[in-house]
């Protein structure tokens, strides 16, 4: 019986560091990072598979990711071409433990599926707005 918590609670907290990683991600990252359009900033898909390519493995993905975004340099980035056209991603005065977050969250999601675009950018539906 204890096992049974035990295992239910890991996906309980696993369950809301995938949440925390989106929530973070689609209220910060989305701003300048779209998913699948460069716009000012490389897109969540150019940037993760430039990224993934080089460390494939997600212990070592979220690792370097969450220490390059804590204190971006052109030297660390693997990303020299966005650099010379969007400039350096500046600071974001997240924790690293926050960053680890999103990061973990931006390799386990496939932005190119509908779905996953469905949930950061919602409709916005004209029958829910007041009529002034």
């Amino acid at each position: 019986m204890r096992k049974i918590i035990v295992w239910t609670l890991l996906g309980i907290l696993q369950l809301d560091a995938k949440e925390m990683g989106e929530l973070y991600f689609s209220g910060n990252c989305v701003t300048c990072h779209h998913p699948v359009k460069t716009i000012s900033a490389p897109s969540v898909v150019e940037f993760k598979k430039r990224y993934t390519n080089a460390f494939s493995d997600k212990k070592e993905f979220v690792n370097y990711m969450s220490k390059w975004v804590l204190k971006p340099t052109e030297k660390g980035s693997l990303m020299h071409d966005a650099i010379q056209k969007h400039g350096l991603m500046p600071e974001l005065g997240f924790d690293e433990e926050t960053l680890r977050e999103i990061a973990s969250y931006i390799y386990d999601t496939d932005f190119t599926k509908k779905g996953e675009l469905d949930s950061l950018f919602p409709k916005k539906s004209l029958s829910n707005r007041p009529l002034h």
